[in-house]
């Protein structure tokens, strides 16, 4: 796959041909534009980051089967069947590329891709699967015959352990090394004779995705190998900094400019910090008035986000100098600290309106000793963390649900937990950016507030 410049994309007729998942076997020999480079890349990723948010939720097979179509067809859907399977090629051997530069991430995007292969064949029918099967070359064959009806009973008794409602054996096994179906072995959902399990065709799934997962998981190695090797230092100029950019990406509203919610001023600041500011900036807030400085992560993750959330500039010079000159004075505040507000402005060096901090870019933060940025999810002690959120008003059970998902790593769908426990409200497209957790406090607390008599 070779990234160009703007013009018109080249295919092979090989690359559209089927009409079955991509397996990404190896990569397309294939032009790219540079501009879909990123941007399908980008799409796919808004599909994955649904899928994990999907089995974060503990959503069941089903529910994840709608949730990967929904997903699929708002993200990944061209009128030309062409063009959406050259969008699913490329996609994915973008995102391998930006995935493979870390263990962590690598093990995100090995899980979410498995998952969301899992989802889309089970949503194919039993002849495109078949031909799923064909393509992966795997050697099973179906039982026939004699080996079939001495086993009907045993296959019959699992059918019947499943509490199926029609508890008929179906017409087509395979017979596979146990090991490599581990799935169907740990939930007794497969007949197991001298090593071998009997895979009913509706099981289809776990044989594939076994392979589909083994696959992947090689791939991201050697991608990992080329990536540090050649391709790194060959496009430092070009599609490097697309790469690292992207694992961290924020894929939602535009936060840089406030809103009719996002409008506070220094008289309101510390009302607010407590109704309506997430945990990290709360936290940022809380030691700021503490120890009257903030090292530089935190003075920007902080004030990045009171600027998104419509603190003006005269104002956040006047909150930062109120709280830092009593620990350094006047004159060092001036000379060290306030260029480097008006500079988050656009009114300084190049001007630029820089945006506040989404999650992600939070959580993979490293604060180091004595720095209060990054995500208190992920950043603090359980005890740390589960005395914060005392303080905020979780309950017992909520706080138990946040800690469930914290341990899991899932640090985004915790703040989302939090939200609703605080304001008694689901937040179904979950929380990714703490000007978004800002925004829809203020507009649950304003739709809540009483109106004054006429």
């Amino acid at each position: 796959m070779e990234v160009i410049r703007s013009q018109k994309r080249t295919f092979s007729n090989d690359i559209v041909s089927s009409p079955t998942i991509p397996l990404y076997l190896t990569a397309p020999p294939m032009e790219v534009r540079l501009e879909e480079f990123e941007l399908f890349a980008i799409d796919r990723l808004r599909v994955l980051k649904g899928v994990s948010d999907g089995l974060a939720r503990g959503k069941n097979p089903k529910e994840m089967d709608d949730l990967v179509d929904s997903l699929w067809k708002e993200h990944m859907r061209h009128s030309d069947v062409s063009e959406m399977f050259n969008k699913d090629i490329i996609s994915h051997f973008v995102l391998r590329l930006v995935y493979c530069r870390s263990d962590e991430l690598k093990k995100w995007f090995l899980s979410m891709e498995t998952a969301l292969f899992r989802h889309r064949f089970r949503l194919q029918n039993l002849e495109i699967q078949r031909a799923i099967v064909g393509e992966f070359g795997l050697p099973y064959k179906a039982v026939t015959g004699a080996e079939l009806e001495s086993l009907k009973e045993r296959l019959g008794q699992v059918v019947r352990s499943l509490g199926q409602i029609s508890p008929t054996i179906e017409s087509v096994y395979y017979k596979v090394p146990f090991e490599e179906v581990p799935d169907l072995v740990a939930g007794r959902r497969v007949f197991i004779q001298k090593g071998y399990a009997f895979v009913a065709g509706s099981q289809l799934v776990s044989l594939v995705v076994t392979q589909f997962r083994s696959h992947i998981s090689k791939a991201l190695i050697l991608t990992n190998r080329k990536w540090t090797t050649t391709i790194r230092e060959r496009e430092k100029d070009r599609l490097t900094p697309i790469v690292e950019g992207l694992s961290t990406s924020y894929l939602g509203p535009d936060y840089s400019q406030s809103s009719e919610y996002a409008d506070i001023s220094l008289k309101d600041i510390d009302q607010v910090s407590k109704s309506s500011f997430p945990l990290c900036m709360r936290h940022l807030f809380e030691k700021l008035r503490e120890d009257h400085h903030l090292k530089h992560g935190g003075r920007m993750q902080l004030g990045l986000f009171l600027k998104g959330v419509g603190l003006k500039l005269d104002d956040a010079l006047a909150f930062w100098r109120a709280e830092f000159t009593k620990k350094v004075g006047s004159e060092r505040f001036d000379k060290e600290y306030a260029y480097s507000i008006r500079h988050n402005y656009g009114k300084e060096g190049k001007r630029t309106d820089y945006t506040p901090y989404a999650c992600q870019k939070i959580i993979s933060s490293a604060p180091g000793v004595g720095d209060h940025h990054g995500c208190p999810y992920r950043h603090f002690s359980e005890d740390n963390l589960r005395a914060a959120l005392g303080r905020m008003g979780l309950s017992s059970r909520g706080m138990e649900d946040v800690m469930d998902k914290v341990r899991n790593k899932h640090y985004q769908l915790a703040c989302t937990l939090t939200f609703e426990a605080i304001y008694g409200t689901s937040c179904d497209a979950g929380i990714n950016h703490p000007n978004q957790y800002f925004e829809e406090s203020q507009k649950i607390l304003k739709s809540n507030a009483p109106t004054a008599p006429v």
